[in-house]
């Protein structure tokens, strides 16, 4: 399975200039020959959900020419973007888009960053989320699910062997972003596959101008770090060996091993 991670500096409220740098990432990630392109959370619009709302009652999100230009170029693609419920409430979504443009999955975001406030403009999905494609199970997490394992377990227990995970983390967290994505790829036996932005951005005046670190990164069943990003916009490809997820879950048997009668 080849994957390609689109790192950016998503220019807050400027769908077309996020857009234009992502068909670019597209058209690169075809000819390489990937079968997968992985945005970040929010990657069209940033955070300023008061602009989000605009733009899902106006103009849109930018999903449109994305879907149109990956059914060309035949390539799969996934990231978190607005959007707007029929009880008018918006919701953090990841979309995942088959190379033919066709809508495969929707998760919402479960968990909401308090931190950030984000519960006062985003209402919170109910379920967990995987899907069994042509390449792989995956599963769906976005940023602050990260710290939740219940949500990664629960993943893995339906079949997932890949779970991708789409953040806008910031500093000074970046050694907790490290440790827990190891965490979760050990714990799990499981490829993780996380795309976080760059740049800075400015939440309001309540949490402020916010700095990404990117450093997305892949790791492997082993919680080998098999990839990571710097902290510039770009985007970085890799090829995973989904044999090894087999071959790790059967040398050491931790999900065989769980105590169900316990928890």
């Amino acid at each position: 399975m080849n994957v390609s991670l689109v790192q950016l500096a998503v220019n807050a409220g400027d769908v077309d200039a996020n857009v234009s740098f992502i068909l670019d990432c597209m058209d690169q990630a075809s000819a390489s020959g990937s079968d997968l392109l992985v945005l970040p959370e929010l990657s069209t619009t940033g955070m300023n959900w008061d602009r989000n709302r605009e733009f899902l009652q106006g103009s849109g999100v930018g999903l449109e020419p994305l879907i149109a230009h990956a059914a060309k170029r035949r390539i799969a693609f996934c990231g978190s973007f607005p959007e707007l419920l029929d009880n008018n409430h918006c919701a953090n979504t990841f979309y995942y888009f088959d190379a033919h443009g066709a809508e495969v999955a929707r998760y919402r975001k479960t968990h909401l960053f308090s931190l950030f406030a984000e519960a006062d403009h985003v209402f919170p999905g109910d379920s967990f989320l995987t899907v069994e494609t042509a390449m792989a199970t995956l599963g769906f997490s976005i940023c602050y699910d990260l710290r939740f394992p219940e949500l990664f377990r629960n993943c893995v227990l339906a079949g997932a062997e890949v779970q991708l995970l789409v953040a806008a983390f910031p500093h000074p967290r970046l050694s907790h972003w490290k440790s827990l994505l190891r965490a979760r790829a050990i714990e799990n036996q499981v490829y993780i596959v996380a795309v976080n932005q760059c740049g800075t951005e400015r939440h309001g005046n309540s949490v402020g101008e916010v700095s990404y670190f990117g450093h997305s990164m892949v790791v492997d069943p082993w919680g080998e770090v098999v990839l990571e990003a710097g902290e510039d916009p770009g985007l970085f490809e890799l090829k995973l060996d989904l044999e090894l997820v087999a071959s790790v879950r059967a040398q050491m048997p931790v999900l065989k091993d769980r105590r169900t009668d316990l928890y």
